[in-house]
């Protein structure tokens, strides 16, 4: 093999290695193409683990993407925008809850369906949330709780 193509063929490993990286990056980072969906709120105590380009699932199957979140200065709550996929009808007396994948995992944002006939509009609120829990306060509330029940 000459010089040449040895060098053609290192220089495209390089540009598939460098593509591959930047596809990793970009669905790392919640970048993706617009599959379209709708928009529905959601207001949060606590979003904490929880950023835009978290996914949202249901029944664990990812159904879309938190797409915004801003602090509510009336309230110092976290107002938040997730977009689920066009064809993905959820109930409007579902819950959103943020879960955690496990002790060391992530947070993501669930959607625990009801049993309403009828489905959320696009760009509802839903008024049904639950926060993200502090494992450290969890423990702390445990330990300090420990003490009182021996006695």
């Amino acid at each position: 093999m000459s010089t040449q193509t040895t060098e053609v063929l290192v220089g495209g490993v390089v540009l598939a290695a460098a593509l591959a990286f930047g596809v990793y990056t970009a669905q790392t980072a919640g970048l993706s193409l617009d599959r379209g969906g709708y928009e529905l709120t959601a207001s949060f105590r606590s979003l904490e683990g929880v950023s835009v380009g978290t996914d949202v699932r249901l029944a664990g199957v990812k159904v879309g993407t938190v797409t915004s979140v801003e602090l509510n200065p009336q309230t110092y709550r976290a107002d938040t925008v997730v977009t689920i996929l066009d064809g993905i009808e959820i109930p409007d007396d579902s819950a959103i809850v943020i879960s955690s994948e496990g002790l060391l995992g992530g947070n993501f944002v669930e959607i625990s369906p009801g049993g309403s006939p009828f489905a959320f509009e696009p760009g509802a609120e839903v008024l049904d949330t639950q926060g993200s829990i502090s494992l450290v306060s969890l423990l702390m509330k445990f330990v300090s709780g420990s003490g009182d029940e021996a006695q």
